[in-house]
């Protein structure tokens, strides 16, 4: 029997995954716990050879911190990314640190038995893309990666002048990249683009992506 622990801090998806567990013929639900803090305390301590592993969780815990310190000392234990979160920098990150697959929530939470097989079978299951998001009139496909890095520090709340000091960027290439953002997404200031940005879950507070 396969040992699987569930790192997960909403307590219906925590439920869910460990049903599915339980109900299954080759796996064995170790434990399941709210917070990626005590992840790694877990495997040093008790056999474990899958992680369900949520990104946001309790204790202000980012799951993929936690993923690349057990990917460091057990690289034999597996790591799946799970995640409702769109935010677009955890796929490149969990990819950055070794994580073995990645699965966005589904209604059918079900598939993610057969996310677990493959991944113990060796195979690295990733979605094929990020999940696409509407932002106004725009698609979240039709942002840069330099305009999600301003994003990201908009959201953030930070003033145009102190943007451009953290990017190294000039303030006039700063006020043109918000500009076109707003009038690719049609809001009426940079006030709405970073609300509704925020809302989307498109990018997260780089101090918050550490929690998450």
């Amino acid at each position: 029997m396969v040992k699987v622990l569930i790192v997960e801090d909403d307590p219906m998806a925590r439920k869910l995954l460990e049903i599915f567990i339980n109900n299954s013929e080759n796996y064995e639900l170790v434990n399941s716990i709210e917070s990626a803090a005590m992840a790694e305390f877990y495997c040093l301590t008790n056999p474990v050879d899958v992680i369900l592993m949520d990104v946001c969780t309790s204790m202000d815990a980012n799951g993929l911190e936690a993923a690349e310190k057990i990917k460091s000392k057990f690289p034999a234990i597996k790591v799946i990314i799970i995640t409702s979160q769109p935010e677009c920098s955890f796929i490149d990150r969990a990819h950055a640190i070794g994580v073995d697959s990645f699965w966005y929530k589904e209604a059918e939470a079900e598939k993610i038995l057969e996310i677990l097989d493959r991944t113990m079978a060796g195979e690295s299951v990733y979605p094929d893309s990020r999940l696409s998001l509407k932002i106004g009139e725009a698609f979240s496909e039709e942002f840069s990666e330099r305009e999600l890095e301003i994003l990201r520090e908009l959201i953030n709340g930070e003033t145009d002048a102190a943007i451009a000091n953290k990017l190294h960027l000039s303030l006039r290439t700063v006020k043109g990249y918000i500009q076109d953002m707003r009038l690719k997404t049609g809001f009426r200031n940079r006030t709405e683009l970073a609300v509704r940005v925020r809302e989307s879950g498109l990018v997260i507070n780089d101090h918050k992506n550490k929690e998450e």
